[in-house]
């Protein structure tokens, strides 16, 4: 956190830092109504968001305005931030921050879920950040659902509703000459159509394929292997396998 971070035009190395007892003297300002100590308090404890938001790095490419959401769910839990409870500030901030900028890319998500799914996975979530800050440990669903007296059939079911959709030609490997996709790695149990070659054009394209080719062609879409399994089986690398497909499915464009 000492490397020099710019984001929203702060210069997070800049930042100040309080000791523990300014921090507990500038809360009780706070908490007095002092406006200046308030301001003060909330720009020291952007580190803190800063830490959160790096979490969620691989969710979005505009880090600018998580971090901006971020600050809500800190200013959030200044103004409510009660020093009696005797906690921390930053175990009451932090699952604020997370629950602001979660809406956040929860919103933001293309699909369109209804209020009352996204209402009781950001409950869940809440409240399982909240457990694991208590406990000091990871907690299961089945804890959560006891916590928050809901079914954990609905948690689950709620939970699943928010993931973001994947493209089946999402990249998830890449050199200098190969990509292999999401859908590379998926088997289709239910390509067993034996007229696959039934189409003359079809034949004599494939006829003029090596045999390799052959062979790869007839796993994947015949008897729907993964790139993966079909590497195992002739003994060659996935990405050779991938450009092996590549490469007779463009030989099969040219010749139909």
């Amino acid at each position: 956190m000492s490397k020099k971070v710019v984001i929203c035009g702060v210069d997070t190395s800049r930042l100040p830092q309080l000791s523990a007892k300014e921090r507990q003297k500038m809360l009780d300002m706070v908490q007095d109504g002092d406006g200046k100590a308030r301001s003060t308090f909330i720009v020291a404890n952007f580190r803190l968001v800063l830490s959160v938001v790096q979490r969620y790095v691989s969710k979005t490419n505009n880090l600018d305005d998580l971090f901006q959401v971020g600050c809500v769910g800190l200013v959030k839990a200044v103004d409510n931030f009660d020093t009696s409870v005797g906690v921390k500030f930053s175990t009451y901030a932090v699952p604020m921050i997370v629950g602001e900028i979660r809406r956040f890319l929860r919103d933001s998500n293309s699909l369109k879920i209804s209020r009352s799914i996204r209402d009781t996975a950001f409950q869940t979530l809440l409240a399982r950040e909240i457990l694991e800050t208590h406990y000091d440990r990871e907690v299961s669903l089945e804890e959560v659902s006891k916590a928050i007296d809901l079914p954990l059939s609905r948690i689950v079911y709620c939970l699943d509703a928010i993931n973001e959709p994947i493209s089946l030609n999402e990249p998830i490997y890449a050199d200098d000459s190969d990509c292999i996709l999401f859908m590379d790695q998926l088997a289709d149990k239910n390509s067993h159509d034996d007229g696959w070659v039934e189409n003359l054009s079809l034949s004599q394209a494939i006829a003029k394929l090596s045999a390799r080719e052959q062979d790869i062609l007839r796993m994947r879409y015949y008897e729907g292997k993964t790139q993966m399994e079909i590497s195992d089986e002739i003994g060659i690398s996935q990405a050779q396998v991938s450009r092996l497909e590549k490469n007779a499915v463009a030989t099969l464009r040219l010749n139909m």
